[in-house]
């Protein structure tokens, strides 16, 4: 390539980037005319499709719980929620965390109803139910099932199951 040949390429790509700019600043001009002079609204950027998909939004609030954040991840899970049934299961955690125990229970309720499976729902609001210290048989009955549902993790399981029969225990 000759040595003119790249001057142009160069003068071109500036060419283009100077009309960007120009563009930038009269979009800017016209913005801040409108906002002063004729008392307008400032122009708002609508996203009508989330470039995220649920689970991706699950793995987000994932990510932000594990850092702390619990409100973002509530926000995260509350998108997943609407496809995935599995993040109410994850935002009860977030309310449990937070010792918001009715909004927990609502949220495990919904788990369950939404998913009847969910071994861990039926676990998470047997052991809220245990730190309550109520719905105690109900609780009993939660994790019994949970075990039934998951053998994998009994142990897990049958920890809860061993304290709510504790705590039954006159």
């Amino acid at each position: 390539m000759g040595k003119n040949k790249i001057l142009d390429t160069i003068n071109k790509k500036m060419n283009s980037d100077k009309l960007q700019i120009e563009k930038v600043i009269t979009y800017l001009l016209l913005t801040a005319y409108c906002l002063l002079l004729l008392g307008c609204a400032f122009p708002r950027i609508i996203v009508l499709d989330d470039p995220l998909s649920p689970e991706e939004h699950l793995n987000l609030g994932v990510t932000y719980e594990k850092n702390g954040e619990l409100d973002n991840a509530l926000k995260e899970y509350q998108v997943a929620s609407k496809k995935l049934p599995v993040a109410y299961l994850y935002m009860g955690n977030i309310y449990f965390q937070k010792n918001e125990f009715d909004e927990a229970e609502s949220c495990y309720k919904k788990a369950i109803n939404k998913d009847s499976e969910n071994a861990d729902a039926h676990n998470n609001l047997a052991w809220l139910y245990f730190i309550e210290r109520k719905n105690l048989d109900e609780a009993e009955r939660l994790v019994s099932k949970a075990i039934v549902l998951n053998p994998a993790k009994k142990n897990i399981y049958q920890d809860t199951l061993d304290k709510i029969r504790a705590l039954k225990k006159p």
